[in-house]
């Protein structure tokens, strides 16, 4: 049991058995009165957000994920495939996990899962991940006034603006957590 105010953005906690994940957390003090907690939650099964709100000290049933290491191997349809790197064992998961994060997956990439009672619920992406540059449009020549950015497609079909020096066949860093925003060329 937790109280929920020691919840942050992130964290899972069970109610009337559903896994609830905080996506935003507010405190708020009222003059005289007591705090009250308003959170914005995504049920992790069916994808709904609500807003709840908790007096101060309510407790909660608050959950621990199990946590493994796992290799994208490769989509088949709509089915993505992954393999545990400790135990060898491979596992399938549909598009309702995969929606946020697909933009970001290449083959052999190893990322973290998380589940509950052997039930995936969310795969977690290193902040940062390297991706080549497919498509890029062309630079405007003399088009260096603050600091200007153009459209590139990435191999995993992301779109991100990027300076007007990234040119096909480059490899970029785009952020995982500021939807694929881009951080700098890698040199090859």
């Amino acid at each position: 049991m937790a109280e929920v105010q020691t919840l942050r953005k992130g964290d899972i906690y069970e109610e009337e058995n559903h896994l609830w994940r905080v996506l935003e957390y507010q405190h708020i003090k009222v003059a005289r009165g007591g705090a009250t907690i308003r959170l914005k939650v995504r049920n992790v099964r069916t994808g709904s957000t609500v807003e709840k709100t908790y007096n101060n000290g309510t407790r909660l049933n608050d959950v621990e994920l199990d946590k493994d290491n796992v290799q994208y191997l490769y989509r088949d349809g709509e089915v993505y495939h992954f393999m545990n790197t400790e135990t060898f064992e491979q596992l399938e998961l549909g598009p309702d996990l995969m929606d946020d994060i697909k933009g970001y997956l290449i083959e052999n990439a190893v990322v973290s899962i998380e589940s509950y009672t052997g039930e995936p619920l969310s795969i977690k992406l290193p902040t940062a991940v390297d991706l080549r540059v497919v498509w890029a449009e062309a630079a405007v020549q003399g088009d260096t006034a603050n600091a200007p950015t153009k459209t590139v497609e990435l191999e995993t079909g992301l779109r991100t603006q990027v300076p007007m020096f990234v040119q096909e066949g480059d490899v970029v860093r785009v952020d995982t957590t500021r939807n694929g925003a881009y951080v700098t060329r890698v040199k090859q």
